[in-house]
């Protein structure tokens, strides 16, 4: 990476704000720009801060929520990526956003933030402009009935998974002992399987994944 990406931090929690700010001062890729207790303050200093990505708690008390600021800065900015912040397992929010917008949109829990690695993924991928969810949503969520994730392999869906937590090809490669080239043949097959079209310069065939990997996930993880 050229530069470092500039982050913007939202949090109405004065501890949580500095831990959070703690926390990404650990990657050497990224740096703070400012952290706010308010929607309104980041929408107002956005210009001035010209951030790459911007970490929101949902639920930020009195005024805009994480996601109406989220929403309104991307007025200024549609390429701004955002991280949602949360206590609660409730990925059924980034489901509910029109899917055009969801590219850049990641979902982490708050006490994840403490895990540097995971923090990463979803900054990264935001910035990527990738749908990216918390590592305990992705394990915990029972698949419903008849979807078209059955028809995936256990290998495929174990490769879908880290997908939708942020890794990259050459993580998954190391992390499942696989040569980069045979998870690109996985995720062909993964892409033909649930009918994405990864051909097409107009979609992005890891978020349609990832978004399938969402919509299949129903409501059981609230």
């Amino acid at each position: 990476m050229d530069r470092k990406l500039r982050l913007v931090v939202v949090e109405d929690e004065n501890l949580l704000r500095d831990l959070l700010v703690m926390s990404l001062e650990q990657i050497p890729t990224m740096t703070v720009v400012a952290a706010y207790k308010d929607g309104a303050a980041a929408f107002n200093n956005q210009q001035r801060d010209q951030p790459d990505v911007a970490l929101l708690d949902i639920n930020l008390g009195a005024g805009w929520t994480g996601i109406e600021t989220g929403l309104q800065l991307r007025e200024i900015n549609p390429h701004l990526g955002i991280v949602l912040l949360s206590n609660y397992a409730r990925p059924d929010i980034l489901a509910s956003l029109p899917e055009s917008s969801l590219p850049g949109w990641s979902y982490l829990l708050k006490r994840s933030v403490r895990d540097v690695a995971t923090l990463a993924r979803a900054i990264e991928g935001a910035a990527s402009n990738l749908v990216v969810l918390d590592p305990e949503l992705v394990k915990r969520s029972p698949h419903r009935r008849h979807s078209p994730l059955d028809d995936l392999t256990p290998r495929q869906l174990q490769i879908l998974e880290l997908v939708a937590q942020g890794y990259t090809n050459a993580a998954i490669a190391k992390t499942l002992f696989l040569s980069e080239k045979s998870v690109e043949n996985h995720l062909t097959a993964i892409y033909a399987s649930l009918h994405i079209d990864s051909t097409s310069p107009d979609q992005h065939p890891r978020v349609k994944a990832v978004l399938a990997f969402l919509a299949d996930q129903g409501d059981d993880a609230n």
